[in-house]
């Protein structure tokens, strides 16, 4: 790697070695021994005490983009039988500029039972889920996984178009019409149910 000419770069894409010489900094993470940009923008090499700290910086302003770990919320757009297709809206409190294309599988969905999983009693799409991403295993690709309590479906609509409510952790009820739906409901209820969590019966 040099630093003489600007290099270009897309999140995901790997860099170089993280070893004794090259370290990650702002803007990129270390997996199994390499270093990947977590932006889109330009590589800058700084030297730390003989260390050189390899950074992303965006020409533009800088723009929060989905990483390993993080918390997201994210729109289910398409289901199979295998997984659910989301595009990510946030991340954490921050509200993306554009959304990032993801995908939830069947085997990530529930921490228990990952072969019984059936998708459509879990998502349905236009549901709004909490979920965490993955690592990141190949570019432009995001995979999540709600296999933990306080992750899953938070925002909901019935077959007959009305909000849901959570009425156990796996399922929710029509507002209207109270026919109940099969999720994947999240532990944490947003306010935006008005709904107090004691409804929630394990």
């Amino acid at each position: 790697m040099t630093t003489k000419e600007p290099c270009l770069c897309l999140p995901g894409q790997r860099l170089c070695l993280s070893d004794k010489t090259y370290t990650a900094g702002q803007g990129t993470y270390e997996r199994q021994g390499y270093i990947y940009s977590q932006l889109a923008g330009c590589v800058d090499i700084v030297d730390k005490d003989n260390i050189k700290v390899v950074e992303v910086h965006t020409t533009g302003e800088q723009t929060v983009i989905p990483a390993q770990g993080d918390i997201v919320t994210a729109q289910v757009s398409v289901i199979t039988q295998q997984y659910a297709k989301c595009f990510i809206k946030c991340v954490g409190e921050t509200v993306l500029r554009r959304p990032f294309r993801a995908v939830l599988r069947r085997e990530d969905i529930r921490a228990t039972e990952k072969d019984r999983v059936e998708i459509y009693k879990c998502v349905r799409p236009g549901d709004i889920i909490l979920a965490r991403v993955l690592p990141i295993t190949e570019a432009h690709t995001y995979h999540l996984t709600t296999a933990e309590n306080e992750l899953g479906v938070v925002i909901a609509h019935s077959e007959a178009g009305h909000p849901m409510v959570p009425i156990s952790w796996t399922d929710m009820q029509c507002t209207k019409t109270f026919a109940k739906e099969p999720r994947k409901v999240a532990k944490v209820v947003p306010e935006h149910f008005n709904a107090p969590s004691e409804t929630l019966k394990p």
